[in-house]
């Protein structure tokens, strides 16, 4: 197991009480004394810290383009890639039998551990530090959905539709702050639309809700 000082070092966050970061490292596989709590408290953190950082970022994006956005930048593999990233899994306490069957670098194992340091570093250091470190680690919302154009399309081939058809509405605002709405038709029908301060991310969240009304259509 490494040190633990490296892992505050990759975290760029380093521990009044570091009982707090023993804790949050600690699986449910070791008994009662594990992260579970921290979990539920990081789960809330994380969700916060996001949503008010995608509500200042967008001022025009609707409720529906801004939970899109949040739910890939919290979701089990979201946490997990970050994780991974801090190599979490080297640090996790967890029983013999847990570690022999590779337990340590499952998402889910990954995602809950992710969490519970969040919440140590809340209770620790309060919510601007966690705010400041989720910041920092988790990638831009950019990221997180630049490939909702190609799920999209991934999706309707396989139901053998033909390809998603975006068209551009309204651009409107000055030039340092347009807003651009663009919706998406498949098969000639306009499906919904999305707005962003581009066309492209217009186009990913324009995507990224179609697919969500066509899984719910199933």
């Amino acid at each position: 197991m490494n040190n633990k000082t490296e892992l505050m070092e990759s975290l760029g966050y380093h521990f009044r009480d570091s009982s707090l970061l023993d804790l949050a490292l600690r699986h449910p596989s070791l008994g009662a004394r594990n992260n579970q709590r921290l979990e539920f408290l990081g789960d809330a953190v994380l969700q916060l810290v996001i949503s008010n950082h995608l509500y200042s970022a967008f001022p025009q994006a609707h409720e529906g383009q801004l939970t899109s956005l949040r739910q890939g930048m919290v979701c089990e593999k979201a946490l997990a890639d970050i994780a991974r990233l801090l190599h979490l899994g080297d640090y996790l306490q967890m029983d013999h039998g847990c570690r022999m069957n590779g337990v340590a670098d499952q998402n889910g194992a990954l995602s809950d551990a992710m969490e519970s340091v969040l919440a140590a570093v809340y209770l620790d250091g309060g919510y601007e530090s966690a705010s400041s470190l989720i910041l920092r680690l988790w990638p831009e919302e950019e990221t997180q959905t630049e490939n909702a154009k190609a799920d999209l399309q991934e999706y309707l081939q396989a139901k053998k539709k033909p390809v998603p058809e975006y068209h551009l509405l309204d651009e409107s605002g000055p030039a340092h702050a347009k807003s651009f709405t663009v919706a998406v038709f498949v098969d000639g029908t306009e499906i919904c639309r999305g707005t962003g301060p581009s066309k492209k991310k217009a186009e990913q969240a324009a995507a990224g809700t179609a697919l969500e009304i066509l899984l719910l259509r199933q």
